[in-house]
């Protein structure tokens, strides 16, 4: 498996996402690759020299064209990390610094994922995390570090004009829930919010 690490939309390298590329073996018949390997992932977060991560969910979403979900993220005691992939069609997919100390705090990542560049994007705790449909429709799997909790669940703007994301579609063509349109903007958490 190899990696790549991510800048943000103001160059500067992001410390702690990676991209993940798996080794893809194609043939006539179709294709074969690990999309998860327990070992890989332990030699790889101690490359990077990252604290060790134990997967303990994996959560499986479908969403039509132009459903954007997120910004989401979850606080102490129940941070999510998310190793985020793309099994049917395309998806954009962000994560946001929200470590107040960061000096990326409030800047973010996006590259496409899809079913056909079977690529993975590892975010950590202290990112929100969001994805918008690219494709008539599209499966996501992910797998999480912590189960979710509705008392740690929080949701930031995926409009936050001082996170000035560039989403790939026209905003008159996005469908959010409920929940997400109502979500407030990174200015508006107190610091009890964020990560420290």
């Amino acid at each position: 498996m190899k990696f790549e690490t991510l800048t943000t939309n103001k160059g500067l390298v992001l410390n702690g996402p990676m991209l993940l590329i798996p080794n893809v073996f194609p043939d006539p018949r179709g294709f074969f690759f690990e999309s998860w390997n327990q070992n890989e992932w332990d030699v790889l977060m101690q490359r990077q020299d990252l604290l060790p991560q134990t997967f303990v969910q994996d959560n499986h979403s479908r969403s039509s064209m132009g459903v954007l979900r997120g910004l989401h993220y979850q606080l102490p005691p129940s941070p999510q990390g998310k190793l985020v992939r793309c099994v049917v069609g395309e998806i954009f997919d962000v994560a946001v610094d929200i470590r107040f100390n960061s000096p990326s705090f409030g800047q973010w990542s996006g590259v496409n994922l899809s079913a056909t560049n079977y690529k993975q994007l590892w975010i950590p705790e202290g990112f929100a995390h969001g994805f918008l449909t690219l494709s008539e429709s599209a499966e996501v799997l992910y797998k999480t570090t912590s189960f979710w909790s509705r008392a740690c669940e929080r949701s930031i703007r995926w409009n936050d004009p001082a996170l000035q994301i560039d989403w790939p579609l026209n905003e008159l063509l996005i469908h959010l829930s409920e929940k997400d349109s109502q979500a407030p903007c990174l200015e508006e958490l107190s610091d009890k919010e964020v990560f420290a």
